[in-house]
């Protein structure tokens, strides 16, 4: 497993949509970010994402709990590609827990601050080419 910065900053997100605090959700995605909501839906812009977020949990009967496995990070420049295992746990309307593990794809862009925003968040990765 990486102990690059980036995975802290994820599993904090991955807290913050566990616990519901899609507000701080926010502070992880740059203006301009873009959110997969899922093949062929995208979510642009803070605002977007936000309604998202919501929609997503409301879909998931606000039980969605989300981690991470294996990491890796491709940094060039400013920007870093983020390759990593995405589990995402759940129940079904008729209550069977469901676990999915995903290849996801996350694009961050380092700030003059230092600190990293996500700028494409993927968590589908290269499976939409699968659509």
């Amino acid at each position: 497993m990486s102990d690059h910065p980036l995975r802290r900053l994820i599993e904090d997100a991955d807290r913050a949509i566990a616990s519901k605090d899609f507000d701080a959700l926010m502070e992880f995605y740059a203006d301009d970010a873009t959110l997969v909501v899922k093949p062929g839906i995208n979510a642009t812009g803070k605002e977007q994402i936000l309604r998202a977020f919501h929609a997503i949990s409301a879909h998931f009967d606000h039980g969605l709990k989300v981690w991470q496995g294996k990491m890796e990070v491709i940094e060039g420049g400013d920007t870093a590609l983020v390759l990593m295992e995405t589990v995402l746990d759940y129940k079904t309307s008729d209550g069977y827990e469901v676990s999915t593990t995903r290849r996801a794809t996350y694009v961050f862009r380092k700030e003059t601050s230092g600190g990293w925003l996500c700028v494409v968040d993927n968590s589908y990765g290269t499976a939409l080419l699968d659509q």
